[in-house]
């Protein structure tokens, strides 16, 4: 989460005329993230957060995003709930932006999560991919394979600057996954959220609470959520590989949805696809961020040497599968 757009008080009241969930008490910007201004909401009827959607959001995503967290929250699955004004419709418009108020949910991300954590955050994500496979709406993944050629053209520079030797190693991972691609067998797809690390995750004690931030969310196989969240998840100091919470996790996943054969095979390349992603939209944001956003870009480098095990690994076995 982050803010990039200020909100003013007038315009915050006029705002809230148009809800039934009263008059705001506290009301403060969120710098975590990337993407959305977020801002943290008290009314006299509760706490909620409020995103104004920028960046990388298209407005025509909006409506599957907004309908893909009520689908979630009728099932059950602990994530924010869109909060409709007097309209009824929950997407509305604040300072030019695209707007939703959510529901607020308890808990806190883990900076360091543990492998009683990791194992929570796989049996959860297992839940949340089986909560989703009646969700009917269909998106592409806009920062799928395609993309990375796109996202990397005119970058090889930047990358070279952060690391010497750095942009022959990421050319020939693009050339690598595009070649893989089409020889991989048809893996299982569905709704996935594509973006659940840690600071997306909330947990009370060690038992997972709710997840956030569904805007990447989109169809695609359903083991590349899980390599996203291994990249994510068991990796120390973003560089070295903890078997044991990679392990707890795979576990945990099991425990509600076994992997096919198909997936274990393929499971290295989609955790070095997943990586080169990350890597790719840090290098972006590397550059392109403004200098006035309360939020500092992610250093791209640490993918760098997640991409660096992810070459190495031949089977699931080395992920802890």
């Amino acid at each position: 989460m982050a803010v990039y757009t200020q909100v003013s008080d007038d315009a915050l009241e006029a705002f809230l005329d148009g809800y039934d969930i009263g008059r705001p008490r506290s009301f403060k910007g969120i710098a975590e993230g990337v993407e959305n201004s977020n801002y943290y909401l008290e009314t006299g009827q509760g706490r909620f957060i409020l995103t104004l959607f920028e960046r990388r959001a298209d407005p025509k995503d909006l409506p599957y995003f907004i309908a893909l967290k009520q689908h979630l929250a009728a099932r059950g699955f602990p994530c924010p709930a869109p909060v409709p004004a007097r309209d009824g419709a929950p997407l509305q418009t604040l300072e030019g932006r695209p707007a939703l108020v959510v529901t607020f949910l308890d808990g806190l991300s883990p900076k360091r999560p543990n492998a009683a954590q990791c194992r929570s955050m796989g049996e959860a994500l297992a839940r949340m991919h089986a909560a989703l496979s009646d969700f009917v709406q269909v998106r592409e993944n806009a920062l799928g394979p395609a993309s990375w050629p796109l996202l990397w053209e005119g970058r090889s520079q930047t990358a070279e600057e952060l690391q010497p030797g750095l942009a022959a190693l990421i050319e020939d991972d693009l050339a690598e996954t595009a070649k893989a691609r089409p020889q991989s067998p048809h893996l299982p797809r569905g709704t996935i959220h594509a973006d659940l690390f840690p600071d997306n995750a909330f947990f009370l004690d060690d038992k997972f609470s709710g997840a956030i931030d569904f805007y990447f969310a989109c169809t695609d196989a359903l083991a590349y959520d899980l390599a996203v969240c291994l990249n994510s998840w068991a990796f120390e100091d973003g560089r070295e590989y903890n078997y044991s919470k990679g392990a707890a996790m795979i576990a945990g996943y099991e425990s509600v949805r076994p992997l096919e054969e198909a997936e274990r095979a393929v499971l290295p390349l989609l955790c070095r696809g997943a990586a080169l992603r990350f890597f790719m939209t840090r290098l972006v944001d590397w550059t392109d961020t403004p200098a006035d956003a309360l939020v500092r870009p992610k250093n791209p480098l640490e993918y760098a040497d997640r991409l660096a095990f992810h070459r190495q690994a031949k089977s699931a076995a080395d992920y802890g599968g």
